[in-house]
């Protein structure tokens, strides 16, 4: 399967020959990697939605002043970072599937 991701190029060289397969495969593995990464951040963050609490109004809590210092931001943090880790890694990817950067 990993094989149909990868185009057929006409290389210059054997080290390049060698040196595609080798980037497309660890580029694939990292993108993997970082997209379940980021799959667990945002399935371990609570939901913003209050429920019937929020019909009854809401008052400042001690929490709710330290939110930038708690887990829920901390796991906000490392979804966005990973996120773009992920975007830059797939664009880097596809760039690299440009025949012209082999040969």
């Amino acid at each position: 399967m990993l094989n149909s991701l990868l185009v057929v190029v006409n290389f210059g060289s054997e080290a390049q020959e060698i040196a595609y397969p080798i980037v497309n495969g660890i580029l694939i593995a990292l993108m993997a990697l970082v997209a379940v990464g980021a799959i667990i951040c945002v399935l371990l963050q609570p939901s913003n939605s209050q429920g019937i609490d929020a019909l009854g109004g809401s008052s400042e809590t001690f929490y709710g002043k330290n939110k930038g210092r708690s887990i829920e931001s901390k796991l906000k943090l490392w979804t966005i970072i990973l996120v773009a880790v992920l975007a830059v890694l797939s664009i880097l990817f596809f760039i690299l599937q440009i025949p012209a950067i082999w040969a």
